[in-house]
């Protein structure tokens, strides 16, 4: 019994603080590890982004205003064109009247001027039947709204009794209207060919290597 009453010797400090203070270590490096990484994350992704937004080179970029024979302006805008010339070929009202602007206004090569009514008169009366249109862009100039196509175009029709191959170039302007473009001014000009006539031949005297043109026959045999 005098066991019992002796004082307890102190008992030994729990292990369980100690693996505490190692748990509780470890749990801190592990999250100064984890913000670590999220950072380095953030600011490699932030880098690659960066780069990812650079617009690469374009060697091929056409200068502003300007076309090239590839563009995408010359393209549409043929596809314009030969609209055109298929309304008229076919003699389709309804597809001139997709091209023509209410506002447009034709110089011809003779100077005749017309309006689109006019022009869409034109076809559904159909007095010409030999009328064959093709036009070809080369280049178009973008100013807003607005557009300036030129190109060649040759247009086979009656002129008196004959037929003729009217061999010429275009300017036609454009507007914007609704996301399609219509065309509100026309103008063409033929193109002389060069004459295959031989010039006539000068007289012997104008052949002369040593004629001195401020002096006459007449006047020689006078002195």
């Amino acid at each position: 019994m005098l066991l019992l009453l002796l004082p307890a010797d102190p008992l030994p400090k729990s292990k369980s603080y100690d693996l505490s203070s190692a748990s509780n270590f470890k749990m801190e490096i592990i999250v100064r590890m984890n913000r670590f990484l999220a950072l380095f994350s953030v600011v490699l992704f932030s880098f690659c982004a960066a780069h990812g937004q650079r617009p690469a080179v374009d060697t091929t970029a056409v200068p502003a205003g300007a076309t090239s024979a590839e563009s995408p302006e010359i393209r549409a805008f043929q596809r314009i064109e030969d609209s055109w010339a298929d309304a008229i070929n076919g003699r389709d009202q309804y597809a001139l009247e997709l091209v023509l602007s209410p506002l447009f206004v034709d110089v011809s090569a003779a100077g005749d001027i017309t309006t689109r009514n006019q022009q869409v008169a034109a076809v559904i009366t159909g007095e010409d039947k030999t009328v064959h249109l093709e036009q070809r862009v080369i280049t178009v100039r973008m100013l807003g709204d607005i557009a300036v196509a030129n190109g060649t175009y040759t247009l086979h029709h009656k002129l008196g009794s004959a037929e003729v191959n009217e061999k010429g170039v275009f300017t036609h302007v454009f507007e914007r209207v609704h996301g399609g473009w219509l065309c509100i001014n026309s103008q063409r000009t033929v193109l002389r060919e060069d004459s295959n006539a031989k010039p006539k031949n000068r007289s012997n005297n104008a052949e002369l290597p040593f004629h001195i043109p401020l002096f006459s026959k007449s006047d020689k045999n006078n002195q």
